[in-house]
């Protein structure tokens, strides 16, 4: 494989500036703090719970070890999660549902705690790529069919994403119309950003969430939605008040809501504990791992700290009421891009947060709900994007499905199950594709040493499911210069398998040594992208043709 040649670090990038920190800490402020609300209220909590996630993440994780330049907080790819607990356990009482809720965070917190202690940060290389951009594809909908009626300003009847989104054009005949233009206007805006920034460079200096708070904070002081009031239109009869605002407490401390255990060791709790542990460790290490790659400097973030710093914030998060926190990718690669040097950005961004919401709350409860409806509809279109699709068809039509089939079963049911499914179909798929069942999860690896060289060769499969071994035996070469992969003998090597071995030899040669893969001029590639799957033309070892 080909790496592109990776420039050293100036020497004054190499210091970091407090100053620089400020500034990118304020700048992400005013992106995240429209954000955080948004998210809180999609997952079926208290506004001011998605702030108090935020200040946890960056006033108290930054200092256990989080990943440098990585904004900590609330994320919609748990909104799905968050907002299933909030209904599953209150059965129909949603404030009885987010204490439970909140205990269900502090009990997978711990178990987040733990995953870090017995060094698990290496998760993040086992779940298959087509698995977890299935699955935040399907959150990516699940936002979507839920906020679009926010943003017209209608309550939907069904609760089921695909209830949700048949019910859209019935929405969009019952739209309030002052509301609906609120929303329209934000979406205008948020979208047109993103499509102007890549023309206007300077533009990205400018946070696109800010532009939509300018526009709508003023058009809902011009419809009066700070007092309950009807107007008509078209000769219908509307209503607008305060609950298309904003709601937030007097003041922080009468916002902190403390857990409520009792139902804590139920199945549906458990299966909720299962799924804020897994898919919020993924997702975070996924995005921590990311932003390393984003770093101007290189440098790498020990992710079992960062795992950390993740589940320390969400039991405190957890205990006093606030939604359960990742590492952030949209936040933190804006916080990259607005000069951040170290943690210490992440740290300041959680304190403008505080400071806001301690002295200027009515400033917030100025905010429209369809502004921050328009926010998150903007995040649910990307991570589900017709884009994704193609980019997923093009490494290969393989991924395509079990992209696909994870995104309906995580509609249809949860996003363990999804996720489960998608394994699963993955698994039968390498099967097929002529991979030996016993190969699947124990890969036979020989090393031969010579010199400052080392060769470690794998036979029969190099796949997910059997990655985590085959990258602990490369790691142990730790005194060899030169180490070289050889696949002549796997019958398949997949798409996740070859994605992770890119981004491994990007870290060897950070480090100064060589990584090198040998004998994939023997398989198949199943497309044209450059790190599909391959299968073996003709297997050496038993004379036939795969």
């Amino acid at each position: 494989m080909q790496v592109p040649t990776v420039s050293a670090p100036r020497a004054d990038a190499a210091a970091p500036s407090w100053k620089s920190d400020i500034v990118s800490g304020f700048l992400v402020f005013l992106i995240a703090m429209p954000l955080c609300l948004g998210i809180a209220m999609a997952s079926g909590f208290p506004p001011v719970a998605g702030i108090l996630t935020a200040v946890v993440g960056g006033v108290v994780s930054t200092w256990l070890g989080s990943a440098r330049l990585t904004i900590k907080g609330p994320a919609a790819g748990l909104i799905a999660i968050a907002i299933a607990a909030v209904q599953e356990l209150g059965g129909g009482d949603m404030r009885l549902g987010y204490r439970r809720a909140l205990a269900t965070i502090v009990l997978a917190a711990v178990v987040q705690i733990l995953f870090a202690v017995l060094r698990s940060g290496k998760l993040g290389d086992f779940f298959p790529s087509s698995v977890v951009h299935g699955m935040l594809a399907a959150i990516g909908v699940i936002i979507f069919s839920k906020q679009v009626h926010t943003l017209l300003g209608v309550t939907p009847q069904g609760k089921a994403p695909f209830e949700l989104l048949a019910e859209i054009p019935q929405s969009l005949t019952r739209m309030n119309p002052e509301i609906a233009l609120i929303g329209l206007v934000s979406l205008v805006l948020i979208f047109g950003h993103l499509g102007l920034s890549t023309r206007l460079p300077a533009l990205k200096r400018v946070p696109a969430p800010l532009l939509v708070l300018l526009a709508a904070v003023p058009m809902g002081l011009l419809f009066e939605l700070d007092h309950e009031h009807t107007f008509t239109w078209s000769q219908n009869v509307y209503s607008v008040g305060p609950n298309f605002l904003v709601n937030l407490p007097g003041n922080l401390l009468s916002a902190i809501t403390f857990p409520d255990f009792s139902a804590v060791f139920s199945a549906p709790s458990l299966k909720y504990v299962a799924m804020f542990a897994l898919v919020g460790s993924i997702e975070s290490l996924l995005s921590a791992k990311a932003v390393d790659m984003l770093d101007p400097q290189k440098r790498r973030s020990d992710l079992d700290k960062d795992l950390l710093a993740t589940g320390v914030g969400n039991l405190i998060s957890g205990l006093l009421g606030g939604l359960p926190m990742i590492s952030e990718i949209v936040r933190s690669s804006a916080n990259i891009n607005y000069g951040a040097r170290s943690r210490l950005s992440n740290f300041f961004h959680g304190l403008f947060l505080l400071l806001f919401v301690a002295f200027a709350p009515m400033l917030i409860h100025r905010i429209p709900l369809a502004a921050l409806a328009a926010m998150l509809i903007f995040t649910g279109v990307r991570l589900a994007s017709p884009s994704e699709f193609v980019k997923t068809f093009r490494i290969g039509a393989e991924q395509l499905v079990i992209f696909t089939f994870t995104l309906v079963v995580t509609l249809a049911t949860d996003l363990l199950v999804g996720v489960a499914a998608g394994i699963a179909l993955k698994t039968v798929v390498h099967l097929f594709n002529g991979a030996p069942p016993r190969s699947l999860f124990r890969p036979e690896i020989e090393t031969h040493h010579a010199e400052d060289r080392v060769v470690l060769r794998v036979r029969h499969a190099a796949v997910f499911t059997n990655y985590l071994t085959i990258k602990k035996h490369l790691l142990r070469q730790a005194d060899a210069r030169h180490v070289e992969l050889d696949l002549s003998h796997a019958r398949l090597v997949d798409h996740t398998t070859m994605e992770r071995l890119h981004e491994l030899e990007h870290e060897f040669r950070q480090q100064g040594r060589h990584f090198r893969l040998l004998g994939l001029e023997k398989h198949r590639s199943l497309s044209e992208h450059p790190l599909s799957a391959r299968k073996k033309m003709v297997d050496a070892d038993l004379g036939l043709t795969s």
